[in-house]
């Protein structure tokens, strides 16, 4: 039987290794756009970059709300879903930190400041997702 996570619990799954989101961004005529991201929790707060003209970046420019489904493919199963809201910036200070810890979790450290300088650059947005709501099982097969 499936066991719901505590926040301690779904926010260390999450937080494991390079497992990738995948996000979930509201399109103009009301149809869903989903794609892979790489994130980070910071605080309360969850943390992702995105080019400003990529379908999800003008979505979220536009229509703030997203969801984010993070899972474990694997026997017995888990799965995170997190519904929030974007808060947008695009300070060049702001965006290069976060982008080197982007890189840091998902390139290893040894590549951290490359892909934050990749990717922490005019043209990139900083979204910083507002959690409202969190659905978390492990066990889901047992």
């Amino acid at each position: 039987m499936a066991k719901e996570m505590s926040r301690d619990e779904w926010r260390a799954f999450v937080s494991e290794g390079t497992r990738t989101g995948k996000l979930a961004t509201v399109r103009a005529d009301g149809r869903p756009h989903i794609a892979p991201i790489w994130f980070v929790l910071d605080g309360d707060d969850l943390v992702f970059t995105t080019g400003k003209e990529t379908v999800k970046g003008r979505n979220l420019l536009r229509d703030g709300r997203l969801t984010l489904c993070v899972d474990d493919d694997r026997p017995p199963f888990a799965f995170v879903v997190i519904e929030g809201h974007a808060e947008i910036g695009e300070d060049p200070a702001e965006l290069l930190a976060s982008a080197t810890r982007l890189g840091a979790r998902y390139m290893g450290e040894a590549r951290a400041e490359e892909f934050g300088k990749r990717n922490g650059v005019p043209g990139e947005l900083l979204v910083r997702a507002k959690i409202d709501k969190v659905l978390a099982y492990a066990s889901v097969a047992d």
